[in-house]
């Protein structure tokens, strides 16, 4: 390998930022933090922060969430559920301008849990909370009540691939307990579709479809009413056929 200078090249740094989403009374919800320090001090932002030297993506991802929110990131090698939130890689964000204070290069990743108590914050954040994604992107990230850096872009993207993911994949039952019944299943579509479904037809599609749902063995009232059978997610990752989004 031929010797080069690393000082002839810009220096940049590499942050990870989280949309982590959640299904809080019937709506979907994303955590933000309120950042304490500059840049954007006082505005709500996705948790996150610096990739430090020695770690990856993945490791730096799982880190700022265990410290600016409780949360830890579930554990593909650890068998059974209910053992941490779904963690993926989202997207990358290279905007030269995005940070203020140097070439910032982010690295986006999505986070799903059931439905979780009010966070702690942590790290540069002295406040955080779970809002409604609609309430959040509603506001552009230019005004000064929006959130900070390009935090509304990555947001609607983390959004959206929630949105379409849940279509083909079991990646719905990631936002349910570990067992639960299909009344409360079909409210996480609905929360994070943001439409009303026929219960029936929807107990039918997600009952006949091979491997997405497994009799977990018991009943629950917790819902209200007549007892409902309890379900565990099954070993599917792809549904055939899919969940279609209904169109709005």
């Amino acid at each position: 390998m031929s010797p080069y200078d690393p000082s002839a090249y810009p220096p940049f740094a590499v942050t990870v930022d989280l949309v982590v989403l959640t299904v809080r009374r019937h709506a979907l919800c994303a955590l933000v933090v309120r950042r304490g320090e500059q840049p954007f001090q006082g505005r709500w932002a996705l948790p996150g922060g610096f990739v430090r030297g020695e770690e990856d993506l993945a490791a730096a991802a799982a880190r700022e969430l265990s410290e600016e929110t409780g949360l830890c990131a579930h554990d593909p090698a650890v068998p059974g559920a209910g053992n941490g939130a779904h963690l993926e890689q989202l997207a990358t964000y290279g905007d030269p301008k995005r940070d203020p204070r140097m070439r910032v290069v982010s690295v986006a990743h999505l986070v799903l849990a059931p439905d979780l108590p009010a966070p702690r914050a942590g790290g540069d954040a002295n406040s955080a909370r779970w809002a409604p994604v609609d309430e959040l992107l509603a506001v552009g990230d230019e005004s000064s009540a929006g959130l900070a850096f390009d935090h509304a872009r990555i947001l609607a993207d983390g959004v959206e691939r929630a949105r379409s993911k849940i279509e083909y994949s079991s990646l719905a039952t990631a936002f349910c307990p570990p067992e639960f019944t299909v009344g409360e299943l079909r409210r996480v579509y609905e929360a994070v579709w943001g439409v009303a479904l026929d219960p029936r037809n929807f107990h039918r599609k997600v009952t006949g479809t091979p491997g997405f749902l497994v009799p977990a063995g018991g009943t629950t009232t917790r819902q209200g009413g007549r007892p409902a059978q309890l379900f565990r997610a099954g070993g599917a990752t792809l549904l055939n056929p899919p969940m279609l989004r209904p169109e709005v």
